[in-house]
């Protein structure tokens, strides 16, 4: 098993300086992007810098990435970003996946739309160091100042003598020169491969069924094993017989660990089926087991305590609301939801005397080392965690519970194991969306304005359910926001754009409501709110106001809002992730039933960096967005989950996938999220229109329970 550092070292030795070549040692641990270095040969063993920009002899510009490929296309946009700033030809550039190396990589995970934001300035800094010392060396041979020199597709020119030499010729020479305190980063206007919609970098090996999933993953030696867990949450096992599974072929072992039962074997088949004939008795943790009937009624029971936390308060609300002219009111529930992610949870590991060895799909590998030390008692710099592409997560694999079972389990057995879950493991297992119920109440003057706003959550297991500082919050003068939460056996976790998935459908259909009651239209509402925070700031204002306003008025402008016919329309914004996200959209009637048509989204993100994936990563948001609004919902009776695979778990399918118009806003700002903003807003957008079709206000999810679909 290769340590951590003499993987590095084999990297370096490997790829970095084979046949000689420039490498440029770069941290990303610090928040001010400090000046990347040059590495030289003989400083390899011993350099402490913890990630690499190469460009060999050969040409060939190489970077080693540290976060996680889920899908998000960070891999092809760390390499655009280098890239762009070196002049690099795209042709001759690659990516490498790093291993987990937390001391020389900071943020090695995936989650809350923050690499690129992260990494942006010192991705540019490496590729403008790059550049700026192979224009060195270049303008040393030829004794010409560099400043004369230009570049551009892997080549250094000097137009006056008409001489070119390519950044191989030049990479050992480069390698020489000394970097400067600052170097010069291009002009925002001057990006060529930024904002283009670039190839990704991993398309051979996926469309060629290469194996670089970890579902894929295979080693020499390595055992295949299957987990039984309890079949409802809140049980425990009482009893296990397991000679059938035993009897049957290709079953090395069944192993009884914890609250599990695991059958060990030759392949997944030969397990799957043993695993099938285990006879596994259950019986009561402590309470009574919980319906989803229980948690609907506790919802309510905390809706109406007098005993929630505080989020937020400003102003008299009391007061407010006494003066009222108009008061509406307004009760928003959300169901349990599973991530579906395309890949099952899966984990292989190696548990020696020796050390461990993890290989897989995590979001988080630093927290499956950290977790797996504490759990056997091993030192962190004895674990190894190679990163393998996920196959979806969207917050799912932010949890490593099946990284340890894995890792446990091997201890037990004393072998390399393989441990796969199965789909109806995956909805069966835990770590779901919360379910969370919304009670909403404004204050209207007698001219329409909003002059209290009142927001209580209660969720199950959703810790704090509200986002107190988002839009209206700083808006309204008087304004109170509160949180309770109940705590059940049933395992939750984040689940794409956290919180706001639902709470930003709920408030975005109540201001709706709140307009119609004002007698406004809801766009110019949501403007007049905004234009208050601006005039009359209410406490903390944490949202941009100006990019909220660009957000709205270029949807509306966009979708022709208020304008069509034929079609009704529905409008949400929304800010998450540092991100701010507008979107209408258009439903039209189909034999007496509402049908969605098309959805306009207009992101302001910063700057685009891979224009094909950024546009896929907003219709995939809407897609997930408005699939799980419309159709999605996870029950239980008596702690266990009514639902068990997609016969009866319903997903969108491919014919109600709307047209989806993504446009991005041109900004001065740095790069913000991008994976999670286009989501939350949706649902609001589908409800708001659907309203306008039928005369409707939808208050549950999933939509079509209502809807009559």
């Amino acid at each position: 098993m290769a340590s951590v550092k003499d993987s590095r070292r084999s990297f370096i030795r490997n790829v970095a300086l084979a046949g000689g070549g420039l490498m440029i040692g770069f941290r990303w641990d610090t928040v001010k992007a400090k000046m990347p270095s040059v590495i030289h040969a003989a400083d390899t063993a011993a350099a402490t810098f913890n990630s690499y920009l190469t460009v060999g002899t050969d040409g060939i510009v190489t970077i080693w990435s540290p976060n996680p490929e889920l899908g998000q296309n960070i891999m092809t946009s760390f390499a655009q970003i280098v890239a762009e700033e070196l002049d690099a030809d795209w042709k001759k550039v690659r990516v490498l996946q790093a291993p987990l190396d937390t001391k020389r990589f900071d943020r090695q995970l995936t989650g809350g739309s923050g690499a690129i934001p992260h990494s942006w300035m010192r991705l540019r800094k490496a590729g403008a160091s790059a550049r700026h010392l192979l224009v060195a060396a270049a303008a040393k041979r030829w004794g010409v100042p560099a400043s004369e020199c230009t570049t551009e597709l892997n080549t250094v020119h000097h137009k006056p003598s008409k001489r070119s030499l390519e950044y191989g010729a030049l990479a050992e020479e480069a390698a020489g020169m000394t970097l400067p305190e600052e170097v010069k980063l291009k002009d925002k206007k001057d990006f060529k491969l930024i904002g283009r919609p670039l190839r990704n970098v991993a398309n051979k090996d996926i469309v060629t069924g290469k194996g670089i999933y970890g579902i894929d993953f295979v080693r020499e030696g390595m055992v295949y094993a299957m987990i039984q867990r309890p079949t409802a949450f809140g049980t425990r096992i009482k009893s296990v017989n397991d000679a059938k599974a035993r009897s049957m072929p290709g079953i090395i072992d069944v192993v009884r660990f914890k609250n599990y039962v695991a059958v060990v074997g030759r392949s997944t088949w030969e397990v799957l089926k043993a695993r099938k004939e285990l006879v596994v008795e259950y019986e009561s943790e402590g309470p009574a087991l919980e319906s989803t009937a229980d948690h609907e009624r506790l919802q309510k029971e905390m809706l109406d305590s007098d005993k929630l936390t505080v989020r937020r308060k400003n102003g008299d609300v009391a007061a407010a609301f006494a003066a009222a002219a108009k008061i509406v009111k307004a009760e928003y529930q959300s169901p349990f939801v599973v991530h579906s992610p395309m890949e099952p949870m899966n984990f292989f590991a190696d548990v020696r005397t020796d050390g461990v060895e993890l290989v897989g799909p995590t979001q988080t590998p630093g927290s499956a080392r950290s977790q797996v030390s504490k759990l056997l008692g091993v030192p962190e710099d004895k674990i190894t965690v190679q990163l393998t592409r996920l196959g979806g997560g969207f917050g799912r694999r932010l949890r490593n519970d099946y990284a340890l079972e894995a890792a446990e389990l091997s201890s037990i057995i004393k072998k390399p194991v393989k441990l796969i879950w199965t789909r109806e493991d995956d909805m069966t297992g835990g770590i779901y969306r919360p379910s969370v119920r919304y009670r909403f109440e404004a204050a209207l003057d007698a001219k329409g304005n909003m002059i209290g706003y009142k927001l209580r959550g209660a969720g199950v297991n959703a810790d704090n359910s509200t986002r107190e500082d988002n839009f209206p919050s700083g808006a309204v003068d008087n304004l109170l926001i509160e949180s309770a939460d109940h705590k059940s056996p049933i395992t939750t976790g984040a689940w794409r754009a956290p919180t706001t998935n639902f709470l930003a459908y709920a408030e975005q259909a109540f201001l709706d409501e709140v307009a119609l009651a004002a007698g406004k239209d809801p766009v110019q509402f949501r403007l007049e709110l905004l234009d208050r925070a601006r005039k009359k700031p209410v406490g903390a204002i944490k949202y941009n106001i100006d990019r909220m306003e660009g957000v709205i008025k270029t949807a509306a402008e966009r979708s022709g809002w208020g304008k069509k016919k034929g079609v009704f329309q529905g409008f949400s914004v929304y800010f998450s992730h540092a991100s701010y996200v507008a979107q209408v959209c258009e439903v039209a009637m189909k034999d007496g039933k509402p049908a969605v048509k098309k959805v306009y989204a207009v992101s302001d993100c910063g700057p685009i960096i891979n224009e094909s994936g950024a546009r896929q990563q907003v219709m995939g948001a809407i897609v997930d967005g408005m699939g799980h609004a419309m159709y999605s919902r996870l029950s239980f009776r008596e702690g266990r989950p009514q639902q068990t695979n997609y016969h009866q778990y319903r997903l969108i399918r491919m014919k109600e996938i709307p047209e989806v118009d993504v446009y991005f806003m041109s900004t001065d700002y740095d790069p913000t999220g991008l994976g999670e903003p286009a989501l939350p807003p949706t649902g609001g957008a589908v409800a708001n229109a659907f309203f306008r079709a039928t005369g409707k206000r939808l208050y549950k999810q999933p939509f079509i329970n209502d809807l009559g679909g």
